[in-house]
């Protein structure tokens, strides 16, 4: 049973080596994650980005701006929740762009969880992650919460719906 899901993952860990990204996304959250994805831009000219959540759209904008990330590149898409609605509300958008892999940002406290919740949602797609772990001093989270939200974005796939107004506590986002 567990072969399977092993197999999966193993596949989609190895294919993410050989497949260059064709888009950046970070994972809002932290006025911090911003500026270490836009300094990431900075070494991936050409490539778009969005960023889900986060800063207020002035900030972020002036991030990127300041590391002389051109503004045509960057993408703000504040219609995100959480780290589920993260993946769920841009999946058929990098879709319709024939978007097919892409390079995941976001705290390396919180990575588990998103690589989760992402090789589900996205996955789903055929859309790769590569995934690009900001260092932080934070614990990882408990497995608790990748299991959990795995759970949401199964029943994201099977329903449409994430789950996301169930219960809302501001340390779960």
């Amino acid at each position: 049973m567990v072969l399977v899901p092993s197999l999966w993952l193993g596949y989609r860990e190895l294919k993410s080596y050989f497949v260059e990204p064709q888009a950046i996304l970070v994972l809002g959250g932290a006025p911090k994650r911003e500026s270490f994805a836009a300094e990431f831009a900075r070494l991936h000219p050409g490539i778009p980005i969005w960023v889900s959540g986060g800063s207020p759209r002035e900030y972020t904008e002036s991030v990127f701006a300041d590391a002389g990330i051109n503004p045509t590149r960057l993408h703000i898409d504040r219609h995100a929740v959480d780290t589920v609605s993260n993946f769920t509300t841009l999946v058929d958008t990098f879709r319709s762009k024939g978007i097919s892999s892409v390079y995941l940002i976001t705290s390396d406290y919180h990575m588990r969880r998103a690589r989760v919740i992402g090789e589900l949602v996205f996955g789903s797609r055929g859309i790769d992650l590569k995934p690009v772990s900001m260092p932080s001093e934070q614990a990882t989270e408990p497995m608790a919460k990748a299991v959990r939200d795995g759970g949401r974005a199964i029943l994201w796939l099977t329903t449409g719906h994430t789950g996301s107004t169930l219960v809302r506590r501001p340390e779960d986002l």
